[in-house]
Order: C-alpha cells, then structure tokens, then sequence
C-alpha cells in the first residue's frame, strides 16, 4: 500500500512540476520578464548575457523581434540541436515548442517575445521558424525598440 501510495505521490509531484517548469518567465526570471500579457498574447522581455544558458522551458508560437545580434544554441525536448543566427531588428515567427537556449556569442542578447495564444497560435503549431522584414526595416524596429527599452 505504501508502495502505491509513493509512486502515485511521485506521478503527481512530476505532473506538477514539468506543468508548472514551463512558462519562461517562472523558471528562468533571469532571463525572461513578463511585460505584457492578456487573453491573447503575452510580451516578454529576453536578456541572456554571454555563454549563459537557460533551463527546459517553451512559449505559445509568437514572433521575436532580435534586438542584438546573436548566435544561439536552441536544444528541444527530445535533444535535437539547431543553431540560429540572427541580426538586431530580425524578426521570426516560432511555433510553440519546449526548449533550451545557450547563447553561444561573446556579447549579450537581448530580443522581444509575443507569444499568440488560444486558436491563432494552435494554428501555426506545424509552420516551420520564419524570417520576415527588408535590412531597412530591420533597423528601424531595432532603433525604437532598444530606445523604448531606457
């Protein structure tokens, strides 16, 4: 009976756990702050200094606007690896995924992340990681968003 009594214990305090371990902003304040959140999307500040890396976390599938330039290390849940490499004011679109991140640069990084939530996001759960926006535009977004960031 005791032997149930654990593992049914141990089932619950694991289901808890990883449920709760997910939301960036819980798990890794060091690098994610929450700016913004209502019904449909959450807008979340990302800071990684040098070689720093984060815990297994995920996001609802959003857009990151970069702020710096980067060279991160992207590890998902079942141990696949992909490299990104991306410029200040480049903005992608992620589908929701459980990850963990390791900024491979010398210098820091720091980016915008809308999460979409509820259908919107659900949606575009298989679209593979996009770039959208023209060099110019790049630049523009960058300049106003690390400017309002002061």
């Amino acid at each position: 009976m005791r032997s149930k009594l654990f593992w049914a214990g141990a089932f619950v305090c694991l289901a808890t756990a990883s449920s709760l371990a997910q939301d960036p902003t819980k798990v890794e304040p060091k690098h994610y702050k929450l700016d913004f959140e209502n019904d449909r999307v959450q807008v979340v500040s990302v800071h990684y200094g040098p070689h720093e890396k984060s815990a297994l976390h995920d996001h609802p599938g959003g857009v990151v606007v970069t702020l710096t330039e980067a060279h991160l290390r992207f590890t998902d849940e079942n141990g696949k690896v992909r490299e990104v490499y991306s410029k200040a004011g480049e903005v992608r679109w992620y589908p929701p995924f459980k990850h963990k991140v390791e900024n491979l640069g010398d210098t820091t990084y720091d980016a915008v992340y809308v999460g979409v939530k509820g259908k919107l996001a659900a949606a575009n759960e298989s679209a593979e990681p996009t770039v959208a926006m023209d060099e110019e535009t790049r630049k523009i977004v960058a300049a106003y968003l690390l400017a309002s960031r002061k």
